[in-house]
């Protein structure tokens, strides 16, 4: 994940997500392979930045060229229901309020962050004296971002992944084979994984439960993958 930030004195480049759960499997597998989830930290062109953490007096820096943007395109649009968006869109804009926290409905989503407004990414007004890995927390959490985890004694392994994905999607965040050859998961919640020695000991205590491909992943899932590849 890419994070932009405005009016802010943080570090560019790769920062380790602090995730307290993460450093914990760890801690309880020893594992020969860690793979803790990383997020990069940039200045300057916001365009490439999957979320932005923004000085809470520098807010005007972001919203200032998304009006702009607002007027150039409803100068060129001649559909009439993308003008109405738009005309809604300065309004909010005009009260210093960001796209993203703005009710839209999913097409108007769409077409607005294909428009690349930059405020309809996950925005984060913060105060100057911030620490990087609170305003780092606070951008995925508006992402709806979430965390599941694969952990043994080979590898522990934080896998982001939007708070609406299915655990197929989750297995093909893995590997593609996974998700082709799914049969169904054992998930654990963290918190009880933490009360047993392995995931087969939380199968045999009844904290693990079976799932089928619609169940949607929540926060802190410790999951194995059930497949079959022919």
């Amino acid at each position: 994940m890419i994070i932009g930030f405005v009016g802010l004195n943080l570090p560019e480049g790769k920062m380790k997500f602090k995730d307290p759960r993460f450093d914990a499997l760890v801690e309880k597998h020893k594992p020969k392979k860690l793979v803790p989830h990383y997020v990069e930290l940039m200045k300057g062109d916001l365009s490439k930045c999957d979320g932005i953490i923004v000085e809470q007096e520098s807010i005007l820096d972001l919203i200032l060229p998304d009006i702009e943007r607002c007027e150039q395109r409803m100068e060129k649009s001649e559909d009439q229901s993308e003008k109405a968006l738009l005309q809604k869109s300065i309004k909010f804009l005009e009260e210093e309020k960001l796209l993203c926290d703005a009710e839209f409905n999913d097409e108007e989503k769409k077409l607005l962050l294909n428009l690349n407004f930059i405020t309809m990414k996950p925005v984060v007004p913060v105060n100057a004296s911030i620490q990087p890995e609170e305003a780092v927390k606070a951008v995925i959490a508006k992402a709806g971002i979430v965390f599941f985890f694969t952990a043994g004694p080979p590898e522990v392994h934080a896998w982001p992944v939007h708070k609406s994905f299915n655990i197929v999607e989750c297995a093909e965040k893995i590997h593609s084979d996974l998700a082709r050859g799914f049969i169904r998961a054992d998930i654990v919640s963290f918190d009880d994984y933490m009360k047993v020695h392995s995931f087969n000991d939380a199968k045999k205590q009844g904290l693990a439960k079976v799932v089928d491909r619609d169940y949607i992943i929540n926060d802190g899932d410790i999951i194995e993958i059930r497949f079959n590849v022919s």
